[in-house]
C-alpha cells in the first residue's frame, strides 16, 4: 500500500516501458556457469540454468555493478548467459567487460558485448503476474540482514523462459524483457506503452534502487543498498569476490542504513495542511539530507543527530534516499524531520523529505538510539 500522497503517481494498468542505460554481455562456453558462480554474489547452477538478480563486488565487499543474469543458451544449445548492467561510466570503476576478461584465465568461456543486439524493457500490471508473484517469506539474523526464502523444490523464482525474467526484487515489479534491437516486445499489443521515466517512477514507488546513481559503484555496501531484501546475495555459497566482508557483516555486523523511498514536499509543512502535498520536482542526485530533531516536551536541548542521508534518484516529487534507519524511525514517530537543500547557482530551496517503508518489506524492530 502506497502513502495517499503518492498513489496517483502509480500506473495501475498493464504497462510496458523501455529501461534506460543498459549494457549487455554474453557469456558462453561449457564452463559459463562455473565461471559466473565464482565472481557474482548469488549461486549460478551448472545443472539448473535459470535467470537471477545478482551483483559484482570488489574485494572489500562494496558493490561494483548490480546485474541481472539471463539464462540464454546458444543457437547450438550450449550453456550461456547474458549479463544486464548499467552502462554509464563511473570514474575509477573498471568497465565490466575488461574486468571479467581478467577473471577468465583458463576457463572455457567466451565474452562478447551484445548491447547492439538487444534492448531491455519492463512490463508490469498484467493478470498473469499473479500466477507467480507469491507471498514473501523471510529469514533474518541479528545483524538486521533479511533474505527472501523461496521454495527450494519449486522452479526458479526468477524464471527460465528465454528473454523473460520475473523481476522479484520487489512485489509488483513485473517482468524484464530482452527484445531484439529496435523491436517492441510482444506485450506492447496488450499493454500501454510507457516511457523510461514511467519505469523509473515505477521502481521508486516500490523502493527499488538500480544502477550507478542509486548503488554507487565502489562505495555502496550491498545490505545498505537492499541487495539482501531484493534477493541479490547468497550468504552460503562458496568463495566469490567480496564474500568475506559480506558474510562477516551477515554474522557479526549491523545494518544501520538502508535505501528508502521518499516524498519531497514543502519545508516546513504548513499547519493548515491536513495531508502531505508532494512537489513535482526532480533534484540532483547525491544531495545531503539533514535530520532535525523536534524539541523535547520539557524543553531540554537534544544533541545533533549522527550523520546525514543522501538523495539518490528522484522523479515527480518522489525518490530514493540512503538514510540511517534510526532517523527514519524518529521521523515516523514524529520526533524528527528530514530536510534537503537544492541550489540552481542563484537561489536555494529547501524541501522536506518524508520516507515510507514499502509494504512488501519484512517487519523490523525500530532502532532505539538517535544520537
Amino acid at each position: 500500500m502506497l502513502p495517499p500522497a503518492v498513489r496517483a503517481l502509480a500506473r495501475n494498468v498493464p504497462t510496458v516501458a523501455p529501461v534506460p542505460n543498459k549494457g549487455l554481455i554474453a557469456v558462453t562456453g561449457s564452463q559459463a556457469a562455473e565461471f559466473l558462480n565464482g565472481v557474482v554474489s548469488t549461486h549460478v547452477s551448472p545443472s539448473n540454468p535459470h535467470h537471477s538478480f545478482s551483483a559484482f563486488l570488489h574485494a572489500q565487499g562494496r558493490v561494483l555493478h548490480d546485474i541481472f543474469l539471463y539464462s540464454q543458451p546458444s543457437a547450438t544449445g550450449k550453456p550461456g548467459y547474458i549479463i544486464e548492467y548499467d552502462n554509464r561510466t563511473v570514474e575509477d570503476v573498471p568497465s565490466i567487460l575488461p574486468m571479467l576478461q581478467r577473471y577468465v584465465l583458463r576457463a572455457k568461456v567466451k565474452l562478447r558485448d551484445v548491447s547492439s543486439e538487444y534492448d531491455v524493457w519492463a512490463a508490469w500490471g498484467s493478470e498473469k503476474e499473479k500466477l507467480w508473484e507469491t507471498e514473501r517469506h523471510w529469514k533474518s539474523v541479528r545483524s538486521g540482514v533479511f533474505e527472501p526464502v523461496w521454495d527450494a523444490e519449486g522452479p526458479s523464482p526468477w524464471g527460465s523462459e528465454p528473454g523473460v525474467l520475473r523481476d522479484r526484487r520487489a512485489v509488483g515489479l513485473g517482468e524484464r524483457l530482452l527484445v531484439n534491437k529496435g523491436d517492441r516486445p510482444r506485450a506492447a499489443s496488450t499493454h500501454d506503452i510507457g516511457s523510461e521515466s514511467d519505469y523509473i517512477l515505477h521502481r521508486i514507488l516500490r523502493g527499488v534502487p538500480e544502477g550507478v546513481t542509486d548503488i554507487i559503484p565502489g562505495h555502496s555496501f550491498p545490505m545498505e543498498s537492499n541487495m539482501d531484501l531484493m534477493g541479490g546475495l547468497d550468504f552460503r555459497k562458496g568463495c566469490y569476490v567480496g564474500q568475506e566482508l559480506t558474510v562477516r557483516t551477515y554474522h557479526t555486523g549491523m545494518v544501520r542504513k538502508r535505501i528508502f523511498p521518499v516524498m519531497l514536499h514543502q519545508h516546513p509543512r504548513r499547519e493548515s495542511d491536513t495531508e502531505l502535498q508532494i512537489h513535482d520536482v526532480i533534484l540532483s542526485p547525491h544531495l545531503d539530507i539533514r535530520t532535525h530533531l523536534q524539541p523535547a516536551t520539557d524543553g531540554t536541548p537534544r544533541p545533533r543527530p549522527r550523520g546525514t542521508g543522501k538523495l539518490l534518484t528522484s522523479e515527480k516529487g518522489v525518490g530514493l534516499a540512503l538514510l540511517r534507519m534510526e532517523h527514519v524511525d524518529a521521523v515516523m514517530k514524529g520526533d524528527a524531520q528530514l530536510e534537503i537543500e537544492s541550489s540552481d547557482g542563484e537561489h536555494k530551496t529547501n524541501y522536506g523529505v518524508t520516507p515510507w517503508r514499502p509494504s512488501w518489506w519484512p517487519v523490523t524492530e525500530p532502532e532505539s538510539e538517535l544520537y
